[in-house]
Order: structure tokens, then sequence, then C-alpha cells
């Protein structure tokens, strides 16, 4: 078999897996590499002790952080990369976030192309992921050319009386858009429905293929569909190689089972994820790339930002017996409040904690109140809430080589607007009955958000006309490299507050079709 390919993608996440299942039907011969395995299906796959307390699924590398303290970064290796773990939230991101924003402790920079570049292809990423929703109930949602593909996930009796609750305080609460593979009838779900609603889904791998994973919707179906898309897994890219004038990848240089193996393609594309993309970049470097490929502009790595995110745990004076919990969000206070002029963030609710989460994370100051109540009791009274807030791109935050070491040097900023979204959700959980001090989670994917939770992570590549200031162009294809396209969320110049998968997802569509026009 020839080592030659006329498509390499490097990474079978949302970007890559979308990428490769829209490039296979060109017929065009396309290589995908994972450095994972497919992760294993077995019962400990909704088991919350091994998911969350054990990690058995995350990564074991260990990174470093500015001071030089250790920790293991929140990425999971697998086909179908993060996407294995995620909570399958696919939110598109608000038509102003394209635009400049202002925030109290800086701005969020305008994207070179606006939504309306976007929008054909969030259509096309909500069908391809059967994204669950409804359209009109969320007032910051962006004009949409079609409706959701399918109907929302129903709300369980207490959710769905938190939103009515809300309702009556004059919120907004929606159905929090979903990528999974459920049939409901009636509020309950069918015989036939692959997703059961358990209470394994937010950060639990699948045991049953029910969330609409990179996996499950592209890499199965696009490999039994187009014989001309080859997938190799255990397959490490080590670097990159150019010609001598640094304008073409020649060699793609790959780990496989302790040997070194090569191939080679007229594209190649990286969709490590933002972290991992700009690190195949700097440990690329070269004669002509001295800095690491496609950075003259001194930017690969930088600019990291991952949302100003917590997860809270409220406890409700009455037991909470909801299973499948995720199915609520609020977006009033996206754009500001009546008492801040300025953009606070996105409230969701997330899965059920479970009492091995609370147990492995064994906060003191949890328990003050209430010092007696078992673990596993206190999950059966909570209600668990993800806040997001928009983090602003800086180019000190930034991943890099120290000799071997990888460092992750990353300070926080905007807070303040964090901080006032949590007393927000303190305020309005009050008045619907929870106990009035929210708990927070550090431990969530296994590791304390701050540092070391990098399910949100972007920028570290981002596009834009002006290779002096971006490591892209428009079309996400390297300003210095004439055949290296980058289709993570590498490329984005601001991150907004919702989660960033189905963004990547419509991109890497779009992108697709310049790589088929090149092809």
């Amino acid at each position: 078999m020839s080592d030659h390919y006329d498509v390499i993608i490097i990474g079978s996440g949302p970007g890559g897996a979308t990428l490769a299942q829209k490039l296979a039907a060109t017929g065009k011969r396309i290589l995908l590499l994972e450095r994972g395995d497919y992760l294993p299906r077995s019962p400990a796959n909704w088991d919350p002790q091994t998911v969350f307390v054990d990690g058995a699924y995350q990564s074991p590398e260990t990174w470093y952080g500015r001071e030089g303290r250790e920790f293991h970064p929140g990425l999971h290796y697998y086909v179908g990369g993060n996407s294995k773990v995620y909570g399958a939230a696919l939110l598109r991101l608000r038509e102003q976030d394209f635009g400049e924003i202002i925030h109290k402790d800086g701005i969020s920079p305008a994207w070179p192309i606006g939504y309306d570049a976007f929008e054909p292809y969030y259509s096309e990423a909500e069908r391809l992921f059967h994204v669950h929703g409804e359209r009109g109930e969320d007032p910051t949602e962006p004009p949409s050319s079609e409706p959701f593909p399918y109907p929302p996930a129903s709300h369980e009796p207490q959710v769905a009386a938190l939103s009515e609750s809300l309702t009556r305080d004059g919120l907004h609460p929606f159905h929090l858009p979903l990528g999974i593979l459920l049939d409901e009838k009636n509020g309950k779900v069918t015989p036939t429905s692959i997703c059961i609603r358990c209470d394994a889904f937010d950060g639990f791998p699948c045991l049953l293929n029910g969330k609409a994973d990179a996996q499950v919707m592209c890499v199965d179906p696009a490999l039994k569909a187009y014989p001309n898309l080859t997938l190799l897994t255990g397959a490490y890219v080590s670097r990159l190689e150019t010609d001598p004038t640094g304008r073409t990848i020649t060699d793609v240089v790959v780990t496989r089972e302790g040997q070194e193996e090569r191939y080679s393609a007229d594209v190649v594309v990286s969709s490590c994820g933002a972290l991992s993309s700009a690190l195949l970049l700097l440990r690329s470097a070269n004669e002509r790339h001295p800095r690491g490929l496609a950075n003259g502009s001194d930017q690969v790595g930088r600019n990291y930002m991952r949302h100003n995110q917590a997860i809270l745990m409220a406890l409700m004076r009455q037991r909470n017996d909801t299973v499948f919990q995720k199915t609520l969000a609020v977006s009033d206070y996206y754009f500001g409040a009546p008492d801040w002029e300025f953009p606070l963030g996105l409230i969701q609710m997330c899965a059920t904690s479970h009492g091995a989460q609370i147990r492995g994370e064994a906060l003191p100051s949890w328990l003050e109140w209430m010092p007696k109540m078992p673990f596993e009791e206190m999950a059966r009274h909570s209600m668990d809430f993800w806040l997001s807030s928009e983090d602003l791109p800086q180019p000190e935050n930034r991943i890099f080589y120290d000799g071997d070491r990888v460092v992750l040097d990353v300070e926080e900023g905007n807070m303040e607007a964090h901080h006032r979204l949590k007393k927000k959700l303190e305020d309005m959980l009050g008045k619907a009955g929870a106990h009035p001090v929210l708990m927070e989670r550090s431990l969530y994917l296994g590791k304390n958000i701050p540092i070391g939770g990098t399910a949100h992570q972007a920028g570290t590549a981002r596009f834009g006309k002006d290779p002096a200031t971006s490591v892209l162009n428009l079309d996400c294809r390297a300003h210095e490299i004439d055949n290296l396209y980058v289709v993570d969320a590498s490329f984005f110049p601001s991150i907004g507050a919702v989660n960033p998968t189905l963004t990547i997802i419509a991109n890497s569509l779009r992108v697709a079709n310049s790589i088929r026009e090149r092809l």
C-alpha cells in the first residue's frame, strides 16, 4: 500500500472526524491518524469512581504550570477525541460574539469573518450531530435558517419545576441543545432509543454509543461507507517535516508500536486539539521555521483561552430524583445584567452529582452546615450547574516547550464577571428552594478546572488576514505553509461563553469545502 495520500488528517476529535467524513465522499485517498485507540466499552464507563476519581480515561501525561507545579491535562486520546467524554451541549456562538465585545477587563476581539459565513455550516453541523433543541426559547439565540433537526430533550419534573420558577421570576430558561441519539414520545424514551436518559452522561463515555460524539457520528459511518478512508490508531505524530523552502509539508513522521513510520500527502491537516496542535507545530521547528512551523508571527501556542468555568452543586431542601438533568440553560445574563453592563456568561445544568465524586473532592467547607450528611445523600439532594464566562485572549497565556517539558502558562482574567454570574445563580436558586450557599466542585474530569480543565481549549493558532498577527488565513490554512491546515479550536480569535464544539464542527465543514475545491 502506498504511503502517499491525498489528505492526511491528524486527530479524530470533532474537527478531524468531521473533515474526514466530509472529504471521504470525494473518493480521494484519506488517512486519519489517531494517537489513541477505541475507548473500551465496559460497565466501568458508567462508574463515577472509575471516571471522575480514578481518571481512568484521561491522559497520564504530566504537564507543568507557570511556577513548575505538575498537573495532568484533561485530555482523552481515543478515537473521537475529547468528545468521547464531553457533555454534548452543542450551541452556536451568538451573532454578537463574532464582533468586538467590551468586557470590564479588556476586549473580546472581532472575528475576521462574521456569523453569516458560519450560519449554513451550523445548520449542517446540527444535522450531522443530531442536535435536539427548540428555536425561539433562548433570548440570545442567533438567527437560524433551519429549525433544530430533532425536538428538545424533555425536562424531568423537578427540572420542569425549576424552569417554571425561573420563568415566573422574569427569566427565559430554554432547553439546552444536545447532540444525542434520543427518541422520545410523550416525554418517555421509546423502546428503540439508543440513549436511555441515564445519569452517566456528562463527562462519562457512553456505553451504548447514545452520545453524538465524533467516533459515533463521523468516524465509524465514514469508514463503513468509504473504502478510500483509512484509520490508523496508536499513531502518534512526532513531527512534520518540510521541503527545503519550508513552504510544503513533505513528511508526517509517526511513532506506532515503537517504530517510526513516514507518510506524505498533498494536504496535511492538524486537528489534535488547540493545545496539542500547537505543540505539534512547535516541536516541528526546523531551519526555515526556527520557532516552530508556521510561527513567523510568534503566535503559535499563544492566546490560549479556556472558559472561566465552574461546576456548582446546590443542595435542595427536598430530594432531587432527576436522572437525566442536563436539559436546561439560562442565557439572560450572557451580555450583561441590569446591575452590570458587561457580559456575564451562560448558566447550564450538568449531570447529577454522584457520591463518589463528592467523596473524592472531600472539601471540608462543604460540610460545615450539615456535617453528618452522607455523601450519597448529598448527591440525592443536589442540583448541578456548569457556569461559563468568557476568557479573553492574552499573548502571555500560552503553551510551550521548556526542553522536553510541556508548560501551560495561564493567568486567570475577567473573573469578576464569573463571580457575578455565580451570584446570579445563587439568587435564582434561593427563590427555587436551594440552600443559599452554592458549593463549588473542583474535581471534573479528574482535575482542577483553573489549570488542568482543558475541555474548552481554544486560540493557540488563530486565523486572520494579517500574517504578522495570526497563524492561519481565513480558510484555516497556515500563512507560511501552502499545504497545512488546522481545523480544531486553535483558530478561534475569541471564545464567547458557549461550549465551542459546534463551532469547531461547523468550521470543519466550512474548511472542507475549501479543501474539496483544492483537491
